[in-house]
């Protein structure tokens, strides 16, 4: 990165050739040291709004964030939080008649109706409701599709996808007025986070100033210091030390929370109206397993299905859990219960991971998992990395870096935030090396043209990897579900995910859909999945690698 300091003079300062909305998620990294990271009290955000179009340099899929973003509309600003929907009131039932019992591989369909606090239907959607079908004695489960008719009414649909009992479990995450509080700080503020930017002179002397994506969120009243990313082009900004020169820059670290939100914008946030659970409205059901000759299977069409790997075409849901093993639905995954099934699929395979915390996680598991994967000590000073694990018998190579900026962590020297961009452009590829991508938490505290310009780079490294050595496996973890207040949304997730999608639609890469992997089970969301979710996740991964 070059950096140089320039005066910032309102909208004169070049902004990633982008126009900003904004996003608002916080996501804290974690680490397994006992320091206990409590972050600053909240700052005022600055405001400045745009419209939507976005530079024509950006992949196809990503180039109409208005279409690709949309979302019913709220109407109204939400002044009266009675009128906001209730789930205490909003109710749900079968669309047809009940049935005693139901057909293995049918489906089951429900619609709902939401109403407000005085238990008035409501006339328009945007509701963020999740539904799944639940086995509990067979730890089975499975996310519903929720059709949002946009007239206060939404028709949920469940696979029937094993034999045995299954209930219907339905949550309001946002009411349509939360959701418009979230999408309202999303189009007309900035950055909702900032971070801490550490220079060091040749005498040892330290200045901290706050840096971010923007010239405007980093409250410089006079220059700024700019940083260009040679390989996407991507700028990062800092306020000019007091007296160190730019290039001085050796640290990073989060910084504060930004002031987003009115106490009305809290209370129709606030927990007691959010993530709640609907009154029941299905009477749990029985699912008759299916005949096929003289055989009766318990699980649809599990056998018909095509090996996993790059390219599979998207499906509603991805997969569910049976006896807390995930399947997915348009491959035949496996599963790997030992260190020795998991090192011969390993074996000779250079593994990079480029990603956020929940990606490191898969990395932990591995390195917990397998005793053989030693980790090295490569001499860095450790926040966000890198590691790296290897198992010299087996010719296993295990990397985790973290994405560059921004990262929301304790201090970390910037030498060792490459973007991922850069990494890419470093690898030469080939049938053993693997590739995987975990973004999307760290991006939604900022306007998603911010991610779409991330994504931008990042395609464009892979399309360039993937044309010199077409072999390269690369997957793609998608975000998973989490926090629930302004500063980390399940909604604003899923707009990350329609972003990721998009960005990878037309190459030849693998998926690993964490968003479904984590809203299937009655567990509670966090955004650290428990080991049960990564034990699943990684096995997909292995399910890529490993097909056979």
């Amino acid at each position: 990165m070059g950096p140089s300091a320039r005066p910032f003079k309102g909208s004169k300062i070049p902004i990633l050739g982008l126009v900003l909305l904004t996003c608002v998620f916080y996501f804290k990294f974690h680490w397994p040291e006992n320091t206990i990271y409590r972050p600053p009290e909240p700052r005022q955000a600055s405001k400045h709004m745009d419209s939507l179009s976005l530079s024509p340099s950006l992949p196809k899929g990503l180039n109409n964030l208005s279409h690709l973003l949309y979302w019913p509309p709220t109407p109204g600003h939400g002044e009266d939080l009675l009128a906001s929907t209730s789930a205490q009131s909003s109710t749900y039932q079968l669309r047809g008649p009940a049935q005693h019992n139901y057909t293995l591989g049918g489906s089951l369909k429900a619609i709902l109706v939401a109403r407000d606090h005085r238990g008035h239907p409501k006339t328009h959607g945007g509701d963020l409701f999740r539904a799944q079908l639940l086995g509990p004695d067979l730890k089975a489960g499975v996310p519903g599709e929720v059709q949002d008719l946009e007239n206060g009414t939404y028709l949920l649909s469940f696979p029937l996808l094993w034999a045995g009992r299954a209930r219907v479990l339905v949550r309001l995450i946002h009411s349509s007025e939360a959701v418009g509080v979230l999408r309202r700080i999303w189009t007309q503020v900035g950055a909702t986070v900032d971070f801490r930017g550490y220079f060091r002179g040749p005498s040892g002397t330290e200045e901290t100033v706050v840096c971010n994506v923007d010239p405007w969120s980093t409250g410089a009243q006079g220059s700024v210091c700019q940083y260009k990313d040679k390989e996407s082009g991507e700028l990062w900004f800092c306020a000019q030390p007091p007296t160190l020169p730019c290039d001085s820059l050796v640290g990073h670290s989060s910084g504060s929370y930004l002031k987003v939100t009115t106490q009305q914008d809290e209370a129709l946030l606030a927990g007691k109206v959010t993530d709640k659970v609907l009154p029941q409205g299905i009477a749990p059901i029985l699912i008759r397993p299916a005949v096929s000759g003289n055989s009766s299977l318990s699980l649809a069409a599990l056998s018909q299905k095509r090996l996993c790997g790059p390219g599979l075409p998207a499906s509603t849901p991805s997969g569910f859990y049976h006896l807390d093993v995930w399947h997915p639905l348009a491959c035949s995954s496996r599963s790997f219960p030992s260190a020795d099934s998991i090192l011969s699929c390993l074996a000779g395979r250079v593994v990079h991971m480029m990603g956020d915390s929940t990606l490191r996680q898969w990395w932990e598991y591995l390195r917990d998992t397998v005793p053989s994967l030693k980790p090295v000590d490569l001499h860095v000073p450790y926040q966000a990395g890198p590691l790296m694990a290897v198992d010299t018998s087996r010719g296993t190579v295990l990397h985790w870096r973290a994405h560059g900026r921004p990262l929301r962590s304790l201090r970390t020297p910037v030498a060792s935030l490459h973007s991922v961009a850069q990494e890419l452009g470093g690898l030469a590829g080939g049938p053993h090396t693997v590739v995987v991508l975990g973004l999307g938490a760290h991006f939604t505290t900022f306007p998603p043209a911010v991610f779409a310009q991330r994504l931008a780079g990042i395609q464009a490294a892979v399309s360039t990897l993937l044309a010199r050595e077409p072999r390269t496996l690369v997957v793609v973890k998608l975000a998973n579900t989490g926090y629930k207040s302004v500063y980390g949304s399940d909604w604003l997730t899923l707009q990350i995910n329609r972003l990721l999608r998009a960005a990878f639609t037309d190459l030849p890469v693998a998926f690993v859909d964490a968003w479904d992997m984590t809203s299937s089970l009655e567990l509670p969301d966090e955004i650290h999945p428990r080991r049960l979710i990564v034990r699943n996740e990684v096995d997909m991964l292995l399910s890529f690698i490993c097909p056979h």
